[in-house]
């Protein structure tokens, strides 16, 4: 799974850098690059934590975005002052969801849920009290095939050299992307683990990030993400659960 994941973001650092390269624009860019290392825990039954070291690699310019696993191509977007301004843009993502049927007991027999990368457009509204973000997205590995709609907000505050940033998503997911990863097919089913169809569902995310700023160029984050589940996902036979987390820590390095 390790190894999935790693190359999964390694694949679209070197896509984002091939276009980065070949804009004139990357001479005003902001550049970073460093190291981290992110746990998270999935809700299925016996599902050991997994902890995975991670490369970061951060650009950004006034026609794209990048950070970790995600990236985005900006487009034109309305300014109504200058504290409010509505954002417009295309955007790709790794989706680090799915199993091996060895990662736990109640997967024993199941066929392997992959991975995928996601892609889809965005919205973002800043104004001087929230951040509101909206995006649609969509499986492009094809793998669960599904979609998924986010709705968010989030704060900023500064102190200094520090930063703390809340924030709350509600995210709807699609029933061929909740009967991918969550569903248990006719062939799959077994005693203790009967046949299950997901449906469409709701999640809710907090999450808190915090960055600490030594100097120009040096900095380092924490983030802390909890997702609480729809009874659509906490109903699947192989799930236990009732929420999601994960866990980032990072340094960063700012050319």
């Amino acid at each position: 799974m390790h190894h999935r994941l790693l190359t999964g973001r390694a694949a679209i650092a070197a896509m984002v850098c091939t276009f980065a390269l070949g804009s004139t624009s990357a001479f005003s860019a902001e550049w970073g690059a460093g190291a981290g290392v992110a746990s998270a825990q999935k809700p299925y039954k016996d599902f050991s934590r997994d902890t995975t070291p991670l490369p970061l690699l951060y650009f950004d310019n006034q026609y794209l975005h990048f950070f970790a696993t995600g990236a985005e191509i900006k487009l034109p977007g309305v300014t109504f002052s200058e504290t409010q301004h509505l954002d417009f843009g295309l955007i790709g993502r790794y989706d680090g969801s799915g199993y091996e049927a060895d990662d736990a007991d109640i997967l024993d027999g199941m066929a392997k849920r992959k991975s995928g990368f996601w892609g889809g457009a965005k919205a973002q509204w800043q104004n001087p009290w929230l951040t509101v973000s909206l995006d649609w997205t969509h499986d492009l590995s094809g793998n669960s095939k599904g979609q998924r709609v986010n709705l968010g907000a989030e704060r900023r505050w500064q102190w200094g050299n520090f930063s703390l940033t809340p924030r709350v998503v509600t995210t709807w997911h699609d029933k061929k992307y909740v009967d991918y990863y969550y569903g248990v097919r006719e062939e799959e089913a077994r005693d203790g683990r009967p046949a299950y169809r997901g449906e469409s569902a709701f999640s809710a995310e907090f999450g808190l990030l915090s960055v600490y700023r030594f100097n120009a160029h040096h900095s380092v984050m924490l983030d802390l993400e909890a997702t609480r589940l729809s009874s659509e996902v906490r109903d699947s036979p192989l799930v236990d659960r009732s929420r999601k987390d994960r866990i980032f820590m990072g340094y960063m390095y700012h050319f």
